[in-house]
Order: structure tokens, then sequence, then C-alpha cells
């Protein structure tokens, strides 16, 4: 597969910039591989899919507040800082994305906050737009993570062309975010209502929890035709033993075993046995599944509708069937579907 079979023609109004006004109300293609069939529904129809002993594997990632804007030394210039990674706790050392970027150079300080309580220093150029900073604050280092998240704002993606609402802070977030790490939300887990959850357990679906930080380098471009010379960033990975076992014990029973998202899928499809079960992980991953793929875990899958040329369209390809995928976006096209990280969702069995 090259890059140029993941092209397509996409509205840009089909990009949705604010979320379904309730979760589980957003629109559901539900796409069926054996069957070869697409039908529409709402997101709370999900739980017609599902029965007991199956298996919902989410994504308990939680977004934090990655994005800052600060000021120049001298100069007074705005910079977005955007918090990438914490690489030494002790030290406040960060990985950021700064924009404008030609103008931030190592040893540059940057102010933060109206009354300049936060100073970084820039220590290290990583990439054209990446640099290394340390922040340099009095006070302990919970104190100094409350200030960031009081300094940062949602990170909600650059296509959405709006100010931050406060409503972002909670719709950028699943319901069921625990682990803070990410700087952009699991989308396809956006769908989930509490009510809806707890009608899914009633039912007696099992919900087995893994965490992956997702980073930018899931939404950095491919501009290799040849898929396979892609580099994937590496993010942050923990699988649990109890996660595998509610994973295998439904594999044994073969049941339906179903990734909430391609970080979901990313998770579990980079910690595989020889014996194809689910194996306890904690590291990094740079997975990048893209067709073809042997998916060893799940036999089902709950996503958003991607952009064109994008890693997690190449994934969803290689879940679906790439004919069957060009055939479901298709039809998302011409029914309106809403694209990316707040529009609506299709479930792949």
């Amino acid at each position: 597969m090259k890059l140029s079979h993941f092209n397509f023609n996409l509205p840009k109004e089909l990009l949705a910039e604010y979320p379904a006004e309730n979760r589980d109300e957003s629109r559901l293609m539900v796409v069926d591989r054996k069957k070869q069939t697409i039908e529409h529904k709402m997101f709370k129809d999900l739980i017609d899919y599902f029965d007991d002993g199956d298996v919902l594997i989410l994504n308990n990632t939680k977004v934090f507040p990655a994005r800052l804007y600060g000021n120049k030394e001298k100069t007074g210039a705005r910079i977005e800082v955007f918090l990438l990674r914490e690489l030494n706790a002790e030290q406040r050392l960060w990985d950021v994305l700064v924009d404008p970027a030609r103008k931030i150079r190592i040893g540059n300080k940057l102010y933060f906050g109206d009354d300049d309580s936060l100073v970084a220093e820039v220590i290290d150029n990583t990439t054209s737009r990446g640099r290394t900073l340390r922040f340099l604050y009095d006070g302990s280092y919970e104190e100094f993570r409350n200030k960031l998240t009081e300094l940062g704002e949602t990170p909600i993606p650059k296509y959405i062309n709006r100010d931050v609402t406060p409503e972002d802070a909670e719709r950028y977030q699943t319901i069921y975010a625990k682990e803070e790490g990410a700087v952009a939300a699991p989308t396809a887990g956006l769908h989930f209502s509490k009510h809806l959850l707890k009608r899914l357990e009633i039912k007696g679906v099992k919900f087995a929890e893994v965490t992956l930080h997702v980073g930018l380098g899931t939404f950095n471009p491919v501009e290799v035709e040849d898929l396979s010379k892609h580099k994937m960033d590496s993010e942050e990975l923990k699988i649990t033993q109890e996660a595998c076992d509610i994973v295998n014990a439904a594999k044994v029973a073969k049941k339906r075993i179903c990734t909430v998202g391609t970080t979901s899928m990313r998770a579990v499809e980079s910690s595989v046995s020889s014996q194809n079960t689910l194996n306890p992980y904690d590291g990094w991953t740079n997975k990048f599944v893209f067709p073809p793929h042997d998916f060893a875990i799940p036999n089902c899958m709950i996503t958003n509708f991607h952009t064109p040329k994008s890693t997690l369209l190449m994934m969803v390809s290689a879940f679906c069937g790439h004919d069957l995928m060009k055939r479901a976006y298709e039809e998302a096209i011409k029914e309106q579907y809403r694209f990316y990280s707040y529009g609506d969702a299709m479930l792949i069995i």
C-alpha cells in the first residue's frame, strides 16, 4: 500500500468544531466486514452489538492542559509552547514544540502568566519546532504541576478554528480518563456517557483498561510514499496483568473483543505473545499499523472518521479492508458525517 491510496477529498465543513450535544447521541456508522454492509445508527445503539462476556478495551489516559502562551524576554513576543512530554521531573525538563520557532534559540528565556510567575529557559533544539525547556519555579513539584495546569489550556486540535471554551476541558476528555499524560484525547472514547457504560455493564460486558499516552506523533503527516519507511513517534504504554486476564479469557471464550479507538488498538497490538494472547507491558511503543496487518487481539473496533493520508486511516484500512473502508468513507461524506476529534463514530464488526 502506498501513501496515495489514502488520499480523498474531505469537505472542510465536515470537520467538527464542537462535540455533539450529548456524548452518546453522535452518529454511528456500523460496518460489517463479513456481510460487507454499512448501516447508520446512533452511538447509544452500540449496546445492541455487545453481549455478556464481550470486552471493550478502553484507553484510560487523561489529557493535561498542554498548551501554554508565554512571552520572550526582551522582545515580549508572544510564543505558543506545547508541552509534549516530561523528561525529568526533578530538573523540570520538558520536550515542547514552540511557535513561531525561528525566534526561539538556546539560552532564550520565556515568561508565563500575567505576573511572570513561571519562567523557562531553552536548553536544546530537538527538531525544527522542537525544543527542550528547563522550567524555573520556586516551589514544590506539586506546586509546579499545579501552576502548569493553571496556566495551560485544553489542547484541542489546531484545525478547530475557535477559542478554547470551559466546556472543552470536560468534553475533550473521556469520562473514564484516569492516568494523566496525553496531549490529545483518545477520541473514539469521547462518545461514551456514564449511562451507556452502565447499561453495557448491566448487560455483562467487561472493560479492560490500558494506558497509552497519546503524543502528537499520532497526527504527524506521513511524508513518504512507501509506508514501511514512515517512523512513528514513541508513546508511553502500560498494560496491566488484570487487563490481559480479561482480554485473554474473552479470546478463549471466542467473545467479541473491541478496541475503543486507534490508540487502544495500537496498545494491544504492541504487546502480543507468540500464542497471540495479550502480554503485560510497561514502556514505550512506536508501533505503526498499516495494511497488510494480521490483528492478533481484537475482532471489532470503534473509531472516529479520520483525515486523508493519516496513520489513523491506515490502521482502519488494515482492520476493515481497504475497499470496504473506502466505500464507508464515501458514504460518510455523502451522508454528512462529522469528521475528526469531535466528530461521529464508526463501529467495525
